[in-house]
């Protein structure tokens, strides 16, 4: 005992230089400061030779004894597009913060790369955050094209006469404005083909170009349909190669209108916000699974051999846009119907894309009528030979060692973490790839129902773990390589997990009732037994907001308890009847799924629970629960009946009139879809919602059925 002692105080001597403060002879605990840092990435965006706003780094000492501070400087590759200034003196007290506001100047239309690095006394010196900067071109083009031809067609025949004019995506919103990039639209001849050289340029290299065709008419018989609008994208400007052809057709049109959906506004706008390049370039490549750019045909090439195309969707679709252009004009019959029953708030569209776009972006409104117009067509076959049930958009995938599956997390690339509850990890890209053919097991990976990515896109997977030993969890990196599987803070059955804004993982431990908070190198900040309360019992979700207060479901009860990060308070809110999933919007609303009662609780930031049982909209023992851009909540049904199929369903948003009010029809949305024991959800950079079926072992994507959000999701969900 005394040669421990001794170690200590030498300890701390060497530590703070003196004895006082230093811990007393019976203490055996050492004092050091521990740092961390609020975020552990950054992403900037501005105009070539403008600077950005700051974006602010919160520095914490959350040790025993004051941090020394020795440098704070940003390093790497492109140090010199960035700029910090700070709060922060040579030393920082036990429980302060101080800031680091960092700018972005870019020097010419790239990305740039680099780190913020804190080096100081600590023992995880040095901490540092990941910066990126994109530089936006302020000229009329600085990437020359690469030359390209096309064809206009309207199933098997040329459109003759069609304007073609080609764009880059906006960047200054979702759905903003793209720019011309042709002085002059080019006009298709008798075949339906175009031909565009390469003098023509792109704002950036990775700028998404879409081609648009307007009006001409189908076959040398036909006449002229001002109302035939067809689209198609090649994807970013430097993908294309010499000697590329591009079909405008009816698939693309509307492959076009659903991978585009949360980007692509009435009159073919399309474009993001300048933050969420990467949400409109995955679009772009979920289009390309969807169909094959050069022959028009579904689906691409590339579609991985584990999923199911939605083929027979996307030809009815195509039938029914196929039966307006080839009539006798926009004021045809087969058009009015069209654009009759696509119309939205009172406003019919007035062509071929814009009505597609109305269906993707409502795809429950006038199903039995477009099903019977698109009977006019054969053009695409095979189509169903039965109305669905809503025109939803789906592909399913198996495989990459999904059993059981459960929980569902996306990293900052758009690629999908899968957990099982039967021992394995599954990771799939942003269009449907097992990245492990097989999966990852071992690892401590067993009993598996929550996930969670980190800022560090490393994936956390909670291990109940009853057969295989300890509870813990697993922590992988983006390569699948095992960080480090954790048991401290004494967790016992996790069931779920969440990351917050400082990087930490919250953890609600269903085995004892109690909360778990690990630092992100698995040290434990809630104790050696987590904080318990009696305000909650047997917790199976987590989430936390933007102030780091997490927010549990009770299971044993009818209540949501909100914990302080310090365990010092724990508050509850009245839910429905056995509360089992929980999401935050980005005002720090929080929505809760309630499986006994089939119903939506919403406590609102404010702390009102306006009410305890959201029903309607397809709600039917809702398990996981997710919070789309636009403050929308989704839920994935667990147990519809099998008569109907499992689904989606989707409630207004806490800042409108009617908070909570069904969006989705009566059973849901994507009835059709199989799936089955749906549990839980996400929700990527463009607005794809990505579903686990744990009775299938199927991953579902639902394609740009909800407004996008920023992935990785911290707890709450953040606008990209």
């Amino acid at each position: 005992m005394r040669m421990r002692q001794s170690l200590v105080l030498a300890v701390c001597l060497s530590v703070i230089g003196s004895l006082s403060g230093c811990a007393g002879s019976g203490d055996s605990t050492a004092l050091a400061p521990i740092a961390s840092l609020s975020v552990g990435a950054l992403s900037f965006s501005a105009t070539v030779g403008a600077t950005s706003s700051s974006q602010t780094v919160t520095l914490k000492n959350t040790g025993n004894t004051s941090l020394t501070l020795i440098s704070i400087s940003i390093t790497g590759p492109n140090a010199s597009a960035f700029a910090e200034t700070n709060t922060c003196g040579p030393n920082l007290a036990v429980s302060a913060t101080c800031t680091v506001s960092i700018t972005f100047t870019p020097a010419s239309a790239a990305t740039f790369t680099a780190s913020l690095s804190v080096t100081d006394n600590a023992a995880s010196s040095p901490q540092s955050a990941n910066l990126t900067g994109t530089g936006i071109a302020n000229l009329t083009g600085v990437f020359t094209g690469t030359a390209f031809t096309g064809q206009v067609l309207a199933g098997s025949l040329p459109v003759i006469g069609a304007q073609v004019q080609i764009y880059t995506a906006g960047a200054t919103g979702n759905g903003s404005a793209g720019a011309q990039r042709l002085a002059t639209s080019l006009v298709t001849d008798t075949t339906g083909s175009f031909n565009i050289s390469a003098s023509y340029t792109c704002p950036l290299a990775s700028s998404i170009l879409y081609i648009v065709a307007t009006g001409g008419q189908a076959g040398a018989s036909g006449t002229t349909n001002p109302g035939t609008v067809l689209m198609s994208s090649p994807g970013a400007c430097n993908t294309i190669t010499p000697g590329s052809i591009y079909t405008l057709n009816e698939l693309t049109t509307v492959a076009s209108a659903y991978a585009f959906s949360q980007f692509l506004t009435i009159g073919a706008n399309l474009g993001s916000t300048a933050t969420n390049t990467s949400g409109i370039t995955l679009a772009a490549g979920t289009f390309a699974n969807l169909v094959d750019l050069s022959a028009g045909t579904a689906p691409g090439p590339a579609f991985p051999s584990n999923g199911t195309a939605p083929t027979a969707e996307l030809d009815a679709l195509a039938n029914l846009l196929n039966a307006c252009i080839v009539s006798t004009g926009s004021g045809s019959s087969a058009c009015s119907s069209l654009y009759a029953d696509t119309a939205v708030a009172g406003v019919s569209p007035t062509n071929t894309l814009d009505a597609i776009l109305n269906i993707a972006k409502h795809p429950s409104t006038g199903v039995a009528a477009l099903y019977t117009l698109s009977t006019a067509s054969r053009a695409f076959s095979p189509a169903p030979t039965t109305a669905p049930r809503d025109w939803t958009l789906f592909i399913n995938f198996t495989g990459g060692g999904m059993n059981g599956a459960t929980a569902v997390a996306v990293d900052s690339r758009g690629r999908v973490w899968v957990a099982s509850y039967y021992s394995a990890a599954s990771l799939f890209t942003n269009t449907g790839v097992p990245v492990f053919a097989s999966g990852i097991s071992g690892n401590g990976l067993c009993d598996s129902y929550g996930a969670a990515v980190d800022q560090n896109d490393h994936v956390w997977i909670t291990n109940a773990a009853d057969p295989c030993g300890a509870s813990s969890v697993t922590v992988l990196d983006s390569t699948g390589a095992n960080v480090g599987i954790y048991t401290a803070g004494g967790i016992d059955y996790p069931y779920a997990v969440a990351i917050d804004i400082a990087n930490d993982a919250w953890i609600a431990d269903n085995g004892h009732s109690h909360l778990t908070i690990l630092s992100n190198n698995g040290t434990s900040l809630s104790g050696s037994g987590g904080f318990l309360s009696s305000s909650f019992s047997f917790p199976t979700a987590i989430s936390v907001d933007s102030n780091r207060n997490g927010w549990l479901t009770d299971s044993s009860g009818r209540a949501v308890t909100k914990a302080a990060a310090d365990g010092s308070s724990f508050t509850n809110d009245a839910t429905g009847s056995d509360p089992s999933g929980v999401a935050i919007d980005s005002a720090n609303n929080v929505w809760v799924s309630n499986f006994q009662s089939s119903s939506i609780t919403l406590v609102t930031a404010a702390g009102a629970v306006p009410s305890m049982d959201y029903t309607g909209g397809g709600l039917n023992q809702p398990q996981g629960i997710a919070v789309d851009g636009a403050g929308n909540a989704w839920a994935a049904n667990y147990r519809t009946p099998t008569s109907i199929g499992d689904s989606l369903s989707e409630l207004s948003s806490a800042a409108g009139a009617t908070p909570g009010t069904p969006l989705s029809p009566s059973i849901g949305y994507g009835t059709d879809a199989g799936m089955l024991e749906a549990f839980d959800l996400a929700i990527d950079a463009s607005g794809n919602i990505w579903v686990s079926s744990f009775g299938n072992d199927t991953l579902t994507e639902f394609i740009g059925l909800a407004t996008p959000v920023k992935t990785p999701l911290f707890g709450y969900t953040r606008i990209p």
